[in-house]
């Protein structure tokens, strides 16, 4: 095989430097809250919740539910909560006459896979004595707006649900305002980036002690695991060779952390964060570095997975196929040492091979100035988000029997297609402009302009559209699917894609609402009183 790979010229996507110096950045983790005094207060506290969970009112119960979740300890109560829930749809005529209720009891129930019909809700939204608004107050409203993102597909609740706030001249519905997290639903959200949002350090009950302990001790942990993932990544030392890529190394642990922060996951972040590193370098070696003959034997060797096919390549490509293959080996190794379980490489080299796959097409489409329609863009799209390989990676760490697993994995498709393609989507709404000035291969964004002769925002209003719909399948999907529970850690993909590219490129832009949720999350404890002041 020869490839001539001297004289090409090469593209650069002039992305920002990393702001983060990681000497520094380690130098930073000195929280103590890994001492043993705060593991037996947690223990203590946790008691007591499981106690008030016991609460016979099933109104009083749900609210505790939410709240819990909002301040992200609901991973230590699961089975309280399961039974929980389980009592209260057991009952009958849960829908009341007050909106906030009806809405709070759909909206719970089907977080947790229950199929309640949204016939209840949408009766109140048209009770005219609700509409004089002299009945219904701004906690009704906020909670109608969050229940209606549960909507399945073919329901109509968010729309009524705009309707009724407008005769109530409220404004709670537009996309462009703010309810509780940028821009989205809680549904939508990461929980884990908003909990420190709902936690109290001054308030001295129960649950504000121990979500405000949970969330410093966790913490500690995530930190511990960021000194690993770290040391791996300098040991690499791929950036002088790989001088075209992004160093996004603690973005890519935020996500995994988005993902699924609770302490038992340690495993998934550290695969999940070396995946998404390695997305990173391969999408810019498709987008930007290699040339079409480069990527054919690159997409090849992935696919046979034999790195005879590019021994003849450019260092760059090189150093970034043997980062691939190695860790993607290291994973295997780990995943048997650790599940007890035959090797998973095939499923792992499947999705690497789909994944550039679907990058080669995009290139293609560059080198050959094609231009897609958005059903082609779309129908590629979905698996050069990376979604099918994240959610792999994602199951594969939640997961404790990898036979059920990947039953999980392959009879969940609709879902990962759906939760990928909100990642291709989003990522397409917070990037497009600067791929434009790049000249990359067109976006969704760009498709539709041309295909439908729109304007930028016409064209940004129907990916919003396509973006709830996805989520309308989700919601459905995920009811009927008998691995409901595994597949949130899939859906979570998407709510982290929600929020890395709300307000542009925060993998390209460190220094704005992504270096905030780092902080926040990965280096700032909550500062909390003595728990004898």
């Amino acid at each position: 095989m020869e490839v001539v790979s001297a004289n090409i010229p090469r593209r650069t996507a002039n992305y920002k430097p990393n702001i983060w110096n990681y000497d520094r950045l380690l130098q930073s983790f000195t929280s103590n809250y890994n001492e043993e005094k705060y593991v037996r207060e947690a223990e203590t506290l946790k008691e007591g919740v499981r106690g008030a969970l016991k609460n016979k009112d099933p109104f009083r119960s749900l609210e505790l539910i939410d709240l819990i979740n909002k301040l992200a300890l609901s991973h230590y109560f699961e089975k309280e909560i399961s039974e929980c829930v389980n009592e209260v749809a057991c009952m009958k005529n849960m829908m009341h006459d007050d909106l906030y209720s009806t809405a709070l009891y759909f909206r719970i129930l089907r977080q947790h896979g229950y199929h309640v019909p949204q016939d209840g809700i949408v009766q109140l939204l048209e009770d005219e004595k609700l509409m004089t608004g002299t009945e219904c107050d701004d906690k009704a409203v906020v909670e109608i707006f969050e229940a209606s993102h549960l909507e399945f597909e073919d329901e109509f609740l968010f729309d009524r649900a705009k309707a009724f706030a407008a005769n109530l001249n409220l404004n709670s519905f537009d996309d462009d305002k703010e309810i509780f997290s940028e821009k989205c639903p809680t549904h939508w959200s990461v929980s884990w980036f908003n909990a420190k949002k709902y936690i109290n350090p001054t308030n001295k009950s129960l649950l504000h002690r121990l979500a405000g302990l949970s969330f410093n001790m966790i913490q500690v942990q995530h930190q511990m695991e960021l000194k690993e993932i770290l040391r791996w990544w300098r040991k690499l030392d791929l950036l002088p060779v790989l001088t075209f890529t992004r160093d996004r190394v603690v973005e890519s642990f935020l996500w995994a952390v988005g993902v699924a922060y609770e302490p038992q996951y340690s495993s998934l972040r550290k695969w999940l964060t070396k995946a998404i590193v390695l997305v990173l370098i391969i999408d810019d070696v498709y987008d930007i570095y290699g040339s079409n003959i480069e990527l054919d034997h690159f997409t090849n060797a992935v696919e046979r997975w034999d790195p005879s096919e590019i021994e003849e390549l450019p260092e760059a490509i090189r150093r970034c196929f043997w980062t691939l293959y190695d860790t993607a080996e290291e994973m295997d190794r780990e995943v048997q040492k650790e599940k007890g379980c035959k090797s998973i490489l095939p499923h792992l080299k499947k999705v690497w091979t789909g994944f550039c796959k679907a990058l080669h097409v995009e290139a293609n489409w560059y080198h050959t100035d094609h231009f897609p329609s958005l059903s082609e863009y779309l129908d590629n799209g979905w698996t050069s988000s990376s979604g099918p390989v994240l959610s792999l990676h994602a199951l594969v760490g939640v997961g404790g029997n990898i036979v059920e697993t990947m039953a999980a994995f392959n009879s969940n498709q609709d879902i990962i297609h759906q939760a990928s393609l909100i990642i291709r989507l989003c990522n397409d709404k917070g990037t497009s402009k600067a791929e434009l000035e790049r000249g990359d291969a067109p976006s969704s964004i760009r498709c539709y302009m041309r295909e439908e002769n729109a304007t930028e925002e016409e064209a940004r209003e129907h990916i919003r559209k396509l973006v709830s719909d996805s989520w309308k399948k989700i919601n459905g999907l995920v009811v009927t699917s008998s691995s409901g529970m595994m597949m949130r850690y899939v859906v979570n993909t998407a709510r982290v894609a929600n929020f890395i590219y709300q307000n542009g490129d925060g993998f390209g832009n460190q220094d704005r609402e992504t270096r905030a949720q780092v902080l926040s999350c990965l280096i700032e404890p909550l500062s909390l009183i003595s728990s004898s002041s």
